[in-house]
Formats: C-alpha cells, sequence, structure tokens
C-alpha cells in the first residue's frame, strides 16, 4: 500500500513538472530558447534546444533538475561519453543592470540580466540611527569608537554586495554549463585619457579609442539627451560650455553634448550667456555610476581570476564592438561585445533574455519600527509555515471564488494559512489563497526570476539556426 501511494505521488510529481516545462517554458514556433543539461553525475553538458529537452523529458531519459534557470538531468549520460565544447563568459558590470551573455565561437547561448539589490545603504544608515538613539538612553555606557577595523581591500556594503552578486551567479552558471574562460569589463572610462591625452604618448593619444572614450562618457553623464533641449534619440555633437574662441579647454569638466540645432543656436556663448547657468554646475558633479563601478573592478577581476583566465576590456571598446555589428543599447548586447574576443558576427541560439532579481534572504529584525525608532509590530520568529516561506515559487490551482483559475508566481505566507501570490516587481495577482492549493516549483534562493524577448535588430539576413547579426 505504502508503496503503491509513493508511486502515485512520484507520477503526480513528475507529471506536474512536466506541465510546468510546457506552460512557463514553451516558445512559439521559429523562436529559440537552449536548456541547461547535465549528465547523470550532474556535470555540465552542452546546452540543447527546448524542443530537444522536452522530447527527452517526455521520453523519460531525463528529470528537471532546477526550474529558474531551466536545467535537466539526463539519466543515462555521462560526461565522458560526450563532447565539450567550453564557453566563454562575457560580463558588463553596472550600477545597477549587469549583462551577462555565454558564447561558444560566434553562437550566443544564454543571454542574462542581473538586477542588482538596491536600497542597503538606507537600510544600514536606518539600523545605524535606531541603534543610536537606544545607546543615547544608556547613561552611563563607555565609549566604543575606537575598536573598529577594516581589512584591506575592504568595500562599503552596498558595493560589495554587486561584487558578490557578480561572483555567485558565474560560480551558479558554471555548474550548468562548461566554462573555459570570462571576458569583463574592467574599466568604464578611462579617466586619464580624457582629462590629459598625452598621459602615455602619442600613440595612445591617436588611438581609435579616444573619442569612444570621451563620447561614451558624456552620454553616461547627461543621460544621453541634449543638455539643453531634453532632446532624445537624435545625432549629438560635443559641445563646450566655455567655447575654445573664448579660452575653454578639452577637458570633460568644459564638455557636454548637444543636438546639432542648439549646437548653431549656441555659436560661441558660454552655457550661461545661453541662458542655461546650471549646466556647469552640473558638468562639475562627478558621474555616480562610474565611480561605483570604478571602486569594485579590482576585487571583482581578482576574484573572477582566482575561478577562470580574464580577459579585459573597456567601455569604448563594447560601444565600438555594439556599433559596428548594428546591436541596440542593451545591457545584454554589450556583454556580448565585451573585450578584443568578441566575433566578427554573432549566431544567436536563443530568443530569450533570462531576468534575475536579487533580493536577498530576508531581514533578522523582528521588530517594526515608526519613523522615530519606536516600535509599531512585531514579526513573528517563525519563517515557514505549512512547508512555505516568503519568496518561493508556487503554482496554485484555485477550484472555486473570486480567483478560480490557475497562478504562478512569488508566495507571501501568513501564520493563517491564506497566503497572497506576487509576480516578479511584488505586484499580488492573487490574495487568501490556501495552502492547500499550492505546489512549490522551487524554493526560494534569495533570486526572483523572469524572462523577457530580447530585442530583435531589423537585419536581412536570417539562418536556419539562429539569427545572424553581422
Amino acid at each position: 500500500m505504502w508503496q503503491t501511494q509513493k508511486a502515485e505521488i512520484t507520477l503526480a510529481r513528475r507529471d506536474y513538472l512536466l506541465i510546468a516545462l510546457l506552460v512557463l517554458y514553451r516558445t512559439p514556433k521559429g523562436e529559440f530558447y537552449m536548456v541547461f543539461v547535465l549528465d547523470k553525475h550532474k556535470k555540465p553538458l552542452m546546452p540543447c534546444t527546448e524542443k530537444r529537452a522536452r522530447l527527452l523529458l517526455e521520453s523519460g531519459r531525463a528529470v528537471i533538475h532546477k526550474i529558474n534557470p531551466f536545467v535537466i538531468r539526463l539519466k543515462d549520460v555521462t560526461v565522458d561519453n560526450c563532447i565539450i565544447q567550453p564557453c566563454r563568459i562575457k560580463i558588463d558590470p553596472g550600477s545597477r543592470v549587469t549583462g551577462i551573455a555565454i558564447l561558444q565561437g560566434e553562437k550566443v547561448l544564454f543571454l542574462m540580466e542581473l538586477y542588482h539589490k538596491q536600497g542597503i545603504k538606507k537600510s544600514l544608515d536606518d539600523r545605524r540611527n535606531h541603534r543610536k538613539f537606544r545607546r543615547n538612553k544608556l547613561r552611563y555606557r563607555k565609549p566604543r569608537f575606537d575598536n573598529r577595523k577594516r581589512e584591506e581591500g575592504w568595500l562599503p556594503p552596498s558595493l560589495e554586495a554587486r561584487v558578490q552578486q557578480i561572483i555567485n551567479t558565474v560560480k551558479k552558471l558554471a555548474k550548468y554549463i562548461p566554462i573555459d574562460s570570462i571576458s569583463v569589463e574592467h574599466v568604464k572610462f578611462d579617466t586619464q585619457l580624457m582629462q590629459n591625452p598625452e598621459i602615455s604618448g602619442i600613440e595612445y593619444q591617436q588611438g581609435e579609442l579616444q573619442g569612444y572614450e570621451v563620447r561614451e562618457y558624456l552620454l553616461e553623464k547627461w543621460g544621453r539627451k541634449c543638455a539643453y533641449c531634453g532632446k532624445e534619440n537624435v545625432p549629438f555633437e560635443v559641445e563646450h560650455i566655455v567655447p575654445k574662441s573664448r579660452g575653454g579647454t578639452d577637458r570633460v569638466s568644459n564638455l557636454t553634448i548637444a543636438c546639432h540645432e542648439c549646437n548653431q543656436k549656441k555659436d560661441n556663448m558660454t552655457a550661461e550667456e545661453f541662458g542655461y547657468p546650471n549646466i556647469q554646475k552640473q558638468a562639475k558633479k562627478p558621474l555616480k555610476d562610474a565611480a561605483m563601478i570604478n571602486a569594485t573592478r579590482w576585487k571583482t577581476y581578482n576574484l573572477l581570476k582566482e575561478m577562470y583566465p580574464v580577459e579585459c576590456g573597456t567601455g569604448a571598446l563594447t560601444k565600438k564592438n555594439r556599433i559596428d555589428r548594428n546591436l541596440p543599447k542593451e545591457h545584454y548586447y554589450d556583454a556580448c561585445c565585451v573585450g578584443k574576443s568578441t566575433p566578427k558576427e554573432f549566431v544567436f541560439k536563443t530568443d530569450y533574455v533570462l531576468e534575475i532579481y536579487a533580493k536577498g534572504r530576508g531581514t533578522r529584525q523582528r521588530t517594526l519600527l515608526n519613523k522615530y525608532g519606536f516600535p509599531r509590530g512585531y514579526l513573528s520568529r517563525q519563517k515557514i509555515f505549512f512547508g512555505f516561506q516568503n519568496g518561493d515559487y508556487i503554482k496554485a490551482r484555485i477550484p472555486k471564488g473570486k480567483y478560480k483559475g490557475q497562478y504562478t508566481g512569488y508566495v507571501a505566507v501568513r501564520k493563517t494559512g491564506y497566503f497572497d501570490i506576487r509576480d516578479a516587481n511584488g505586484k499580488n495577482i492573487a490574495q487568501g489563497v490556501s495552502y492547500k492549493y499550492c505546489h512549490i516549483i522551487q524554493r526560494y534562493d534569495g533570486y526572483k526570476y523572469g524572462r523577457r524577448k530580447r530585442h530583435i535588430p531589423l537585419h536581412p539576413s536570417y539562418a536556419m539556426d539562429g539569427v545572424s547579426c553581422a
């Protein structure tokens, strides 16, 4: 009797996961999506198409290993019996979003965007202020301001979190696909080149990337729009805030971007005379995102170097490669174009981008405070209710009521056993759902996942096994 029930549960579980595959990951005809594959000892093999993965699951030769990212495990194959073609991970680090691509030669097998956790500094500031408020009530507390030490290479927690999120993502991907090298955008802007073009001699000054360095910096700093009229998506020109005829220099603190009409109207006036006195103040402000990337680039590079050989590239080279290949401005396309290893043309084996949002694993703070630091409520010390915890990826079949139907999303648990189901952005899609109708698809791991179709550029050449972009 027990064996029969166990067999029924196993069959139901297998059927349920197969349904999840068919519903969540079946791509329309003519579109591509690559699935990671492991051998029976959980060693990475070369990825396969979504169609082949579905056939392997239906025939019983494979089982689902992980839902996000989607990974299958073969039952009858080992890595010794397979041909492995090592791949390269290419990374375009960003302060908010990091683009990641996996290439095997000219074939683009996987695209991903990693959204870094925000609000870390604010949370630490709030905690510090609350602790300071409580300490002020301890009249005889001894001073402890001089017992803090920082290790060499210390980074602020918000920057350290970005570095570790990139490293952890690379380690996870290396479990699912054979990797032998990494390309990373090591420096966003060559500040020495921008401030003093003669810093390394005439060869460096006349290199083909010099103009790209300055223009890319200005586009980032001024939000990719005209500094005067605010126009977007038009050709921009590098413009001198104080004209050279009036004693202005070519330093980036005296440069901005403007559309052709504003540049002609301004003529040889200064920005203040042209009616924009705040332009000069804004030009002298540091580029926050660039400073953040420059602060973390060496630690990211050193940690990656401990795992695989690392190729470095600049933001200007990335942009040049992307423009030469007629690709739109997207984080995942920037990742494809990092470094000198970029092929002359790409063959895209996937039409989708995996979105990963770093959310963390919650907080140990059990007391909710108001803006004055006084308690306004308490959270339960219990984390798991009825086998579920906040952030679990579930599927619910609701037989009746207002939310009758099937829902897939992230669960927000309650002690009562009636949960909410939310999408990746935190928006409620079903409320008050009994735990009896919920089934686990994937346990929460500190990240939330989404998927969207990549931006496909218009190009006349299409290949049978993918889209070729030269």
